[in-house]
């Protein structure tokens, strides 16, 4: 990652999950990432919030992102990093490579990002299908005989109903494809950055909590000090251990009853 990038991601948490397969267990590495519209302050005394309806200059960073994301993979084959087999053997050779990258400088490269529609909630409870599961689960597969493996498969550029299909793979197909999405040894599907940093992480989320308390919860001009007022009630969340503040308090509209007997 570029320094100036490092730089700015010290002051934001930042969460980046790997998910390598698609649907018919082909080859689609891609990562998905969780940025708040914020981070820390370079004195870390306050939380700076991004601008209303506004995030991040989305043309900019895909022009930023297609040259950083080049230039590393020219340093990875200068560097004999890479391996190629098979009909790609060519691609070895530092003339053809660079004859094989040069297409892709002219194409525009999309980095898409969105507020979540559901709110957070949503967008950590459908990654989370992504961080302890494998390629494909039993439910999945239909049928092992002498013609190889059958497994259902969503067809995403079909419509309704139509996308729900079945594939059929030799034995050896279906096995090659599963092994391509198994990390090798040291590798982490999971990566956390910048507050979210493993060795600073407890020590940050307690800081923010603090920092985001504050900010939402301004004191109101028309408070007293009263000691005689009662505080309001608060509860420990069962996920983060935060408090919870009593915002309010829905009453039926309607009085319930015993069931019939």
């Amino acid at each position: 990652m570029p320094n100036a990038w490092v730089h700015a991601w010290d002051l934001s948490p930042f969460i980046a999950v790997l998910h390598t397969w698609g649907s018919a267990l082909t080859h689609h590495p891609h990562l998905h990432c969780i940025v708040p519209g914020g981070g820390l302050s370079p004195d870390g005394t306050q939380w700076v919030p991004c601008k209303p309806g506004f995030f991040l200059p989305v043309r900019v960073l895909s022009r930023y992102f297609q040259r950083v994301f080049l230039e590393q993979l020219n340093t990875a084959h200068r560097q004999g990093r890479l391996r190629f087999y098979g009909q790609h053997q060519a691609l070895a050779n530092a003339q053809v490579f660079a004859n094989f990258l040069q297409p892709l400088r002219h194409i525009d490269w999309v980095v898409y990002a969105k507020r979540p529609f559901a709110g957070p909630e949503a967008v950590l409870e459908y990654l989370s299908r992504y961080t302890h599961r494998v390629a494909i689960s039993n439910r999945r597969l239909v049928a092992y005989d002498q013609h190889g493996v059958t497994f259902k498969w969503k067809d995403y550029r079909a419509k309704h109903h139509k996308r729900y299909k079945t594939m059929t793979l030799k034995t050896e197909e279906f096995i090659r494809r599963f092994l391509i999405h198994v990390l090798p040894k040291g590798f982490h599907r999971i990566r956390h950055f910048g507050l979210l940093a493993n060795p600073v992480r407890k020590s940050n989320l307690k800081r923010l909590r603090t920092l985001l308390n504050n900010n939402t919860n301004e004191p109101d001009e028309t408070a007293t000090n009263n000691a005689t007022d009662t505080p309001k009630a608060t509860f420990p969340c069962p996920t983060c251990g935060a408090a919870m503040t009593l915002i309010e308090t829905l009453t039926p509209t309607y009085q319930a009853r015993a069931p019939p007997l």
